[in-house]
This record gives structure tokens, C-alpha cells and sequence, in this order.
């Protein structure tokens, strides 16, 4: 790696907290990723170890074989991604993560951790939610692997209560150029009871390179806070609406992310699961009865006390798609006494990553 290449990866790992503008303006200010020079995966993952060197080594999760006996897919899954990364500006300003050293949150560093994740597993897909750093960070460095991005922030972010922000987080969609094309995009923002709320999805249909099969993929993050249930029910009626429209009554195969901010037990989490457009949960398929979601998808102390709760989902097309593997979650050893976040991982959310494969052959 030759000196410059090496002077813009350790630039790209600063941010705009981290250093004055006035020193790299280059590369602070959002390129188009279309005008930049791909980056070996490897060569950046190895720049965010550099960065990490004095933090503990990354949790090592394994893959868990889903696949049914019977034929399978000729072609390559398809990787997807859950995962809300926590808004920098609501992680030092807002969450009070009372057992989290505020030196764990500098976002030089878990800046690396989170990206360190997505290079290790190497989604195809990328579901986002809480993204403040779009386009000082995510978009330039991923437009460089090879992802092509859409953001969709919230109408009212909490995270510009917050001073020295980063503007507003939102939702934000990445897949491969090289695997998928466009078809269509629509930026949501969910309605309850007829009134626009403050909540977003962004809604894709792709088409495979290599089969010519069409799917949509929706990511999206739900109202949080308890006595809110109603309103995230409302919320989920209205993006099943979009979500039917858009798959032509799901003709077209359908996968939707999100943090839901709703256990299984809430009404949200039912209107999906006996939805007409034939859903399924991946993640229950990791339960020994294949019915029961993990114990836990978030877990953190905050002032208000200990809080683990199943909120992130991966739904899809059971009808039209089968799961081959999906990430095993953090065991209560690896994620420790104090909780999320920490110095060994970036977010209070954890990653949710299945591989998918079509049921049949078109």
C-alpha cells in the first residue's frame, strides 16, 4: 500500500469531530462515490484493526447451517444485513449508557468497529437504521466497495437536540453494483391514524445479475418507547400497505429489516407474522422449535436501569425465499456485565445477518 493510499484510508477514518475540516477538506467533503477509486476490502479492514489496535479483539459469532434437505439454489445467497448502528450524536448526547465509558463512543473508533462488522461478514445487502455519519462516512467509504446507497432521514431527528451533531439519522439501504440492479425506490414516511409520523423506510426492488429474479428489500425503524404500541402498530399497517403495493400483492419476493422497537409479543410484530404477503421471521428458526424469536436483539443500562429486549427482525417471503444460515447472536458471556455498547462492539443493537436463497428456479 503506497504512501498516499495509506494517507486517504487513515484520513477516511477521522471524522468531522476528530479533526478540523480545514486540515482534509478533501476528503470531508461528500464525494460522488461514483468519482472514487474502489478499495480492497481487505486493505480497509486492515486500516480499521490499525485504528483498533488497542481495543479488544472483535466477538467471534458463527454461522448456523438452516438449509432443509432437498435441492438447492444453483446460484449464490443473498446476504443480508440487519442492523442499527446507533446515532453517534444519540450515543454521546441522548442514551446514558451508564456502564459504557464515554471513551468506548469516540467515533474515530467506533466508526472502525461498526464498519470491522460489515467487512467481516460482507453483506450483499445492508439494512441500516440510526445512521448520522451518511455521507461523511458510509456512503463514500461503501461506494468505494463496490455498494450503491440510499439515506432516508427522519423528518424530526432527535439526534440535532443534540449540539456538535452530525444532521439528522435515518434509514439507509446499501447493495452490490456488481450483484444486483435497481428497478425501482421508494423513500416511505409511515403514516398512523392519517397523520405523517416521524418515522421513515426506504422500499427497493432488485433485480439478481445472475438469475434475473426480482425481490424487494424494505428496511425501516419503528417509533420506540413503551405505551407507544399502538401507534407502532399503526405505523406497521401503513408500510404492509406500501410494501403490498410494491410487490404487486406479493407477486414479487419480498425481505424487510428493521428495528422495530416491539417484542413478539406486540400487536406490530402479529400484523406481520399473519400478514397476507406470507411472512416469516428468520431468526426463529434459530429456536430448537423453529418458532420463537432469540431472547435478546439489544442490551443495555441506562439510568432508567437494565433493558434486553427481542426489538430487530429480518422478515421474508416464506412462500418464495428459504434462509441457508443465519449469524448466532452474542452469548450473555461475550456481551458482559456491563452491556452495550462497549469497547468491543460499536452498537446496543446486535447485527442480524441471514443468507437467502430462492425456492425455486424461475
Amino acid at each position: 500500500m503506497g504512501n498516499g493510499t495509506s494517507r486517504l484510508y487513515s484520513a477516511l477514518t477521522k471524522t468531522l469531530d476528530g479533526s478540523p475540516a480545514a486540515q482534509h477538506p478533501e476528503y470531508l467533503v461528500a464525494p460522488d462515490p461514483e468519482q472514487l477509486e474502489p478499495i480492497d476490502p481487505k486493505e480497509l479492514l486492515e486500516e480499521c484493526r490499525a485504528v483498533l489496535h488497542t481495543r479488544p479483539p472483535r466477538f467471534q459469532r458463527g454461522f448456523v447451517d438452516l438449509r432443509a434437505d432437498g435441492p438447492s439454489s444453483s446460484h449464490a445467497p443473498i446476504r443480508v444485513m440487519q442492523w442499527n448502528i446507533l446515532a453517534q450524536a444519540l450515543g454521546e448526547g441522548k442514551d446514558n449508557f451508564v456502564q459504557c465509558p464515554l471513551e468506548a463512543l469516540k467515533w474515530e473508533e467506533r466508526k472502525c468497529l461498526i464498519l470491522e462488522e460489515i467487512l467481516a461478514y460482507q453483506p450483499d445487502i445492508l439494512c441500516l437504521q440510526e445512521v448520522d455519519h451518511y455521507f461523511d462516512t458510509f456512503r463514500p467509504l461503501l461506494g468505494r466497495l463496490g455498494y450503491q446507497g440510499t439515506f432516508f432521514p427522519k423528518p424530526w431527528s432527535p439526534c440535532l437536540d443534540v449540539e456538535h451533531n452530525n444532521g439528522p439519522d435515518g434509514c439507509a439501504l446499501f447493495f452490490l453494483q456488481n450483484r444486483f440492479r435497481l428497478v425501482n425506490s421508494a423513500n416511505i414516511r409511515l403514516t398512523a391514524m392519517t397523520l405523517k409520523t416521524n418515522q421513515v423506510a426506504i422500499a427497493q426492488t432488485l433485480e439478481c445479475k445472475e438469475s434475473s429474479r426480482q425481490f424487494c428489500i424494505a428496511v425501516t425503524h419503528l417509533k420506540a418507547r413503551t405505551g407507544w404500541e399502538r401507534f407502532r402498530s399503526a405505523q406497521g399497517c401503513d408500510l404492509l400497505q406500501n410494501l403490498q403495493n410494491i410487490t404487486q400483492g406479493a407477486k414479487i419476493p419480498l425481505i424487510v429489516c428493521g428495528d422495530f422497537n416491539a417484542e413478539p409479543t406486540e400487536e406490530v410484530y402479529r400484523h406481520f407474522a399473519s400478514s397476507s404477503l406470507n411472512l416469516n421471521s428468520a431468526y426463529k428458526l434459530l429456536s430448537a422449535d423453529g418458532q420463537s424469536e432469540p431472547p435478546y436483539t439489544t442490551w443495555k443500562i441506562r439510568t432508567s436501569g437494565e433493558s434486553r429486549h427481542t426489538l430487530d427482525y429480518i422478515w421474508y417471503s416464506k412462500h418464495a425465499l428459504s434462509v441457508r444460515s443465519a449469524l448466532a447472536l452474542l452469548t450473555e458471556e461475550q456481551i458482559g456485565p456491563n452491556r452495550l455498547p462497549s469497547f468491543n462492539y460499536p452498537s446496543d443493537h446486535l447485527s442480524l445477518v441471514c443468507d437467502f436463497s430462492f425456492n425455486e428456479e424461475p
